[in-house]
This record gives C-alpha cells, structure tokens and sequence, in this order.
C-alpha cells in the first residue's frame, strides 16, 4: 500500500519546517506533496528541501487540496494540515484498519496549548465525530483514492469542504475512528477567544446544516474578529466620549 500526504499550505513559513521535519521518518513509506496557494512569504523554498513535490495552486484549501490530489501516487491520500502533527505509527495504523469495506477515517485530535477548555474542546470534537460520522480537516482525513474519487473530491466551496466530503464518503463506507491522536495547534482558538470560536462554529455548523451558502460562511469566518473591532468603532463614533 501506497501513502500519499497532502499538505496545502499559504504563507506557513513559520511552521512548514519544524512540520515537515517530524514527517521525515515516513519518506520511505510515502510521498509528502505541499500544494501552495501561491505564498507571499518563503513557504516554497523552506518546503522544497523536505517534501517530495512543491505544486503551486490558486489558492482554496479545497482546490489546492485536489490538485494534490492529482499528482499523488498513492493509493491512500493523507491530507495533512500544516499546523498539525500526526502519531509516529500513522501509516501502519491507516493500513492495518483500511479495507474494502472501510475505505475512510480521520483520527482523534488534541489541541497544542495550556487552556483547559482546550482539552475539552478537543475531546467534543472526538466524540461529535464518533457520533455523527463527520470528521473535520484537523482530525486528519485519510482515504482510499477509489473512494476519493467515487466520492467526487473535495467539493470546491470555501468553507465546510470537509464537511461535504465525509457526507459523501459516508454513502461508501462508515469511518474508521482512529483513537490515537494527532496534534493540531490551538493558536486559533487562543487568538480569537475559545468560548467566542466555539459560538461562531457551532453558529457556522448550524447555518451549514440549514442550506447557508459557504462562500457567506467563509466571510463570516473570516471577518467575525474584524465585525467586533468594527462595531465598536461605529458605535464610539455615535456614542463620542464626553469630554471634561
């Protein structure tokens, strides 16, 4: 069996390396194929002395993704994200547990950070996945190219593409729900306010689930800190401050 890990990528230069770096052990089983939606920083070169294939990609995780895709040799694609890091025995677990019968799965996930909410967080996203049979792209999605391709790929949108995909997977096999963990960052999370990042995405899971259209959701994701920030200056500038 054939591993390909795919790892889209947008100015990641501050984490490529050392991420890359912990995938090295694994080159011998696999090919590690970053798929850049044309960084502005030094992403490309960094990764370039320790992936197999640099392909650079309009940008779209979900495009870059499939354009990885498309170049992988492998009969089994891995897609990586760049902040996370798999289990040392990933490739011999996907094997033993990959079958004609179960041709997809993910892994559970543990958020890097002190925050205990963190731990909590992590541990909900494990047991939504087990109970809904959706897994999310930082719980590592693994599955057979055949099933990749029945399923037909990543569905281009801008948000939630992990989300449509495993709804199609699903139709194929159940998931394999691997319980040994990999690592994602959770700066994310610690950025943005942990109880106000769960809101929004229990908010955008929601409005997923009754038919929004992702490229809404997605100006939603991105622009919810930026909407505070906003408020509040239109509001100081109703609302002046008295002077003495």
């Amino acid at each position: 069996m054939k591993f390909s890990i795919i790892i889209p990528t947008l100015n990641e230069e501050e984490t490529i390396q050392p991420s890359l770096s912990a995938l090295q052990p694994l080159r011998n089983e696999c090919e590690i194929i970053i798929v850049d939606g044309d960084s502005n920083d030094n992403t490309r070169t960094l990764a370039s002395i320790l992936a197999d294939e640099v392909i650079i990609s309009a940008k779209g995780r979900a495009r870059q993704m499939n354009n990885g895709a498309r170049h992988a040799k492998g009969d089994v694609l891995i897609f990586l994200h760049a902040d996370t890091g798999l289990p040392a025995n990933a490739l011999p677990l996907i094997q033993q547990n990959i079958s004609d019968t179960r041709q997809w799965g993910r892994f559970d996930i543990q958020l890097s950070g002190d925050p205990f909410m963190l731990k909590v967080i992590a541990q909900m996203m494990n047991w939504r996945s087990r109970l809904t049979g959706v897994a999310t792209g930082d719980q590592v999605i693994f599955v057979t190219r055949s099933a990749f391709e029945k399923a037909g790929r990543y569905p281009e949108i801008n948000l939630m593409e992990d989300i449509a995909l495993c709804k199609a997977l699903k139709k194929i096999s159940r998931p394999i729900c691997l319980r040994d963990k990999v690592i994602s960052s959770g700066r994310r999370w610690e950025q943005n306010g942990i109880y106000k990042t769960v809101l929004l995405m229990w908010s955008i899971r929601l409005r997923y689930y009754f038919g929004a259209d992702p490229q809404t959701l997605a100006f939603l994701y991105t622009n919810s800190v930026l909407t505070q920030f906003k408020f509040r200056d239109l509001w100081e500038r109703i609302n002046p401050p008295k002077g003495d």
